[in-house]
């Protein structure tokens, strides 16, 4: 694997080879990517049948980690999660059996149809990298990454994540439908085929963590950082959020942008990283005042005036 400001050239690699599987949506992909190398988790809010699963088992693939998938329903209790003690019958002793959360890519598929308290089964996994069963904290594999799908349509069976989950997500992105000519493409290709089936390997999970580590490294100058904070800041005196972005949100943006400055080959951050992952970083962490939607605000109008109201800083 290239090493050091050569991330780029791997980064290429991996999304070529998600995107054998995925049509159409690179910007989705390479954004994915960008909070996979971040340590970050992945909130995908979007209509069924529009390749979420895909999109995960295409990464768990290309990246060689080991993964689960649980479908969500009311009935998935939390220890299908985390795992459970049982007695062993020969030692008289309590055993621990791993839940699906003990791997390296989990997708959490439907979250929002499970009960709160399967919901909070994941808090500490998603934050800290174990569980808790029984007293007994188990590590989980690293790296770690959660990919949690949503449907915004329709409210029967759901329940909506609570705020402090919201707020663990990295970034939250939308597929969307494909364009006519992705779509044509999308049939093309499956005429015979398995498309998953072409996605290839292209680094391991040992390398995946040599390629954080190198994210971790990157450099961001004092003024980016100042900048960063104003622009959280914003969000928090804005009279139109009740409830502003969190400083995991300010630690979420500058992490992103590393690793967004990593895959274009440079081992430092500049103030353009910051604007294009602005948006999908902070919009789910934000609450509105009551009202606002009927005004036709949204989260994302707001960040970007926030964006265009602080003047970004001049390195070098």
């Amino acid at each position: 694997m290239e090493q050091g400001n050569k991330g780029n050239v791997v980064g290429r690699r991996i999304l070529n080879s998600v995107m054998n599987a995925v049509v159409g949506k690179e910007q989705i992909v390479l954004r994915v990517l960008l909070a996979i190398l971040a340590r970050g988790h992945i909130l995908i809010e979007d209509i069924p049948g529009v390749g979420k699963t895909t999109l995960a088992i295409a990464f768990s693939r290309a990246l060689n980690l080991e993964y689960n998938r649980v479908q969500f329903t009311p009935d998935v209790l939390p220890s299908d999660v985390t795992g459970f003690s049982i007695i062993n019958k020969d030692t008289g002793t309590m055993e621990y059996t791993p839940g699906a959360v003990l791997c390296n890519l989990f997708l959490a598929d439907e979250l929002n149809r499970a009960t709160s308290r399967t919901q909070s089964a994941l808090l500490e996994a998603m934050e800290e990298g174990q569980v808790t069963v029984d007293g007994q904290s188990h590590e989980i594999p690293k790296p770690f990454i959660v990919i949690a799908t949503q449907n915004p349509v329709g409210a029967a069976g759901t329940q909506l994540l609570p705020d402090s989950q919201m707020d663990r997500f990295m970034v939250r992105l939308s597929l969307g439908y494909p364009g006519a000519s992705d779509e044509l493409s999308l049939l093309q290709r499956k005429q015979g085929k398995i498309m998953l089936d072409m996605v290839e390997p292209i680094v391991t999970s040992d390398q995946l963590g040599h390629m954080c580590n190198e994210v971790d490294n990157v450099h961001i100058d004092p003024s980016i950082l100042e900048y960063i904070v104003t622009l959280i800041g914003k969000t928090r005196d804005n009279p139109d959020i009740i409830l502003g972005a969190s400083p995991r949100a300010t630690i979420a943006m500058a992490s992103i942008t590393k690793a967004a400055a990593y895959l274009q080959g440079r081992d430092y951050v500049v103030p353009g990283d910051i604007s294009p992952l602005f948006v999908d970083t902070l919009a789910h962490r934000l609450v509105l005042r009551p009202g606002a939607e009927h005004e036709n605000l949204t989260a994302e109008k707001i960040l970007s005036k926030v964006l265009k109201s602080v003047q970004p800083p001049r390195i070098g």
